[in-house]
């Protein structure tokens, strides 16, 4: 029987391609919709390539109070940011090679989204979708884990009977790496490398929303990572 390699992380919206490189290499994905928003992150906005800036933020306004779990947000349907949003990925990537493949995108700009864990949701299942990456997924609000921080994690663990927990290498400042171990679980860190690859618009800029290496470079983005 195969050791289960567990991965976690927030509910981002069109995340970067790291986040799906950790998706791919896990035998389990839980997605943290029940944890803390926080503001300025990116829960509600990612980055795509632009021809006179290096990055634009494409933002989903929300409206929020401190403390708030992800999954509580509510976004602020007032502002056309769907419009804004498209518009703005059809100006810089409309002569991409697979602009074709824009089309996959199109419910998070028709449908009517109250909160933003349904349409971070949605951008992640379109991309892993295009990437060809079957791990499932499952959300931790549905396991109904009371504990919190590394406990949560150490629980989810055991919930899946994962022997390795799988974390990107900008939690080894606050993970407690003993928690695991008295549990019997080994933490791996993850390795990815980003890809350099085709782009529009001048040099080359990496940590993107995984939209920009799909317009890009089609389905060949799946050999990527």
């Amino acid at each position: 029987m195969k050791d289960i390699v567990l991965a976690a992380h927030q509910p981002q919206y069109l995340p970067y391609l790291g986040y799906f490189h950790k998706m791919k290499h896990a035998d389990v994905f839980v997605i943290l919709d029940d944890v803390q928003f926080k503001k300025n992150e990116w829960q509600n906005r990612n980055r795509v390539k632009g021809k006179d800036k290096k990055d634009i933020w494409i933002t989903v306004p929300v409206i929020h109070k401190f403390g708030q779990a992800i999954n509580e947000v509510i976004i602020r349907n007032d502002t056309k940011w769907q419009r804004k949003h498209k518009n703005t990925i059809i100006t810089y990537y409309s002569k991409a090679e697979h602009f074709y493949l824009f089309d996959k995108f199109r419910i998070l700009w028709e449908k009517e989204y109250e909160k933003l864990v349904d349409v971070n949701l949605d951008s992640i299942k379109i991309i892993r979708e295009i990437l060809k990456i079957n791990t499932p997924l499952y959300l931790s609000s549905e396991l109904k884990i009371k504990e919190t921080k590394t406990k949560r994690l150490v629980v989810l663990c055991k919930e899946f009977s994962a022997k390795y927990y799988l974390s990107g290498i900008g939690a080894k400042d606050y993970l407690d790496i003993e928690l695991f171990k008295k549990e019997g679980i080994e933490v791996i860190w993850q390795d990815f490398k980003h890809p350099v690859y085709n782009q529009l618009w001048g040099d080359f800029v990496e940590n993107l929303s995984a939209i920009d290496i799909i317009l890009n470079e089609g389905e060949k983005a799946a050999g990527m990572i």
